[in-house]
């Protein structure tokens, strides 16, 4: 039998639920706060705007990319 994947996939399980750990470790610690509504809709919406954002940068980039490959981009 092989023994990569047994400790591939040993290695995996604990990263992941080392992660998975902290992850809700900090999101239960983060709960215990108190937060100002502004900071947390102001918080949000720089969020908003950064997903917006670089949705638009990966859709110019992606358009460049394709004309400077010569793909054709015309609906037919």
């Amino acid at each position: 039998m092989e023994w990569i994947p047994i400790v591939l996939v040993t290695f995996k399980v604990l990263v992941l639920g080392t992660g998975m750990f902290y992850a809700i470790k900090w999101h239960y610690d983060q709960g215990k706060k108190t937060m100002d509504k502004r900071a947390v809709l102001r918080t949000s919406s720089m969020v908003a705007v950064a997903f917006v954002l670089l949705a638009v940068g990966l859709m110019i980039g992606t358009f460049f990319v394709a004309r400077m490959l010569g793909l054709d981009l015309t609906s037919s």
